[in-house]
């Protein structure tokens, strides 16, 4: 009975593939090009974050910006932007990680496009949050 069951039982953990397409669909719809892209675009909203946190707090010489983010603020604090630069670094390192982690333990247990989706649910996030702190940044810098 249970070499019945042992077949069933490792095609419903590899996943269906008619629930696997819809999944897909969304994370390509969410992020169409490959996954390397992302890590990039997320390496690249980030310099572009720090530099602007830079440009709005120091360049503008307008006393009322302050930084937003608990980890941001407390490592501008106590470190200056050293300190924000090694937070920042510390932070995406890890959520880079997360992400990838997530996609290799998908793709061990064979399913792959769950493993695609969860890689683009944790980063895409903070590309947009990122991203608006970076134009909130520049209004607050030059306006």
């Amino acid at each position: 009975m249970l070499q019945l069951i042992r077949p069933a039982a490792r095609k419903e953990a590899r996943g269906s593939p008619l629930a696997e397409r819809p999944i897909e669909a969304l994370s390509r719809r969410l992020w169409p090009w490959r996954e390397r892209w992302l890590l990039g675009l997320v390496a690249a909203v980030a310099i572009l974050d720090y530099v602007t946190t830079y440009a709005a707090l120091e360049i503008s010489g307008n006393q009322g910006i302050r930084e937003i983010g608990v980890l941001g603020s407390w490592a501008l604090k106590e470190r200056g932007f050293a300190g924000l630069l090694l937070a920042d670094a510390c932070a995406l390192t890890a959520l880079s990680l997360a992400a990838a982690a997530a996609r290799m333990l998908c793709r061990r247990r064979g399913l792959n496009h769950l493993g695609r989706a969860a890689f683009v649910v944790l980063l895409l996030p903070y590309v947009f949050a990122a991203a608006a702190a970076t134009v909130w940044n520049l209004v607050a810098a030059f306006a």
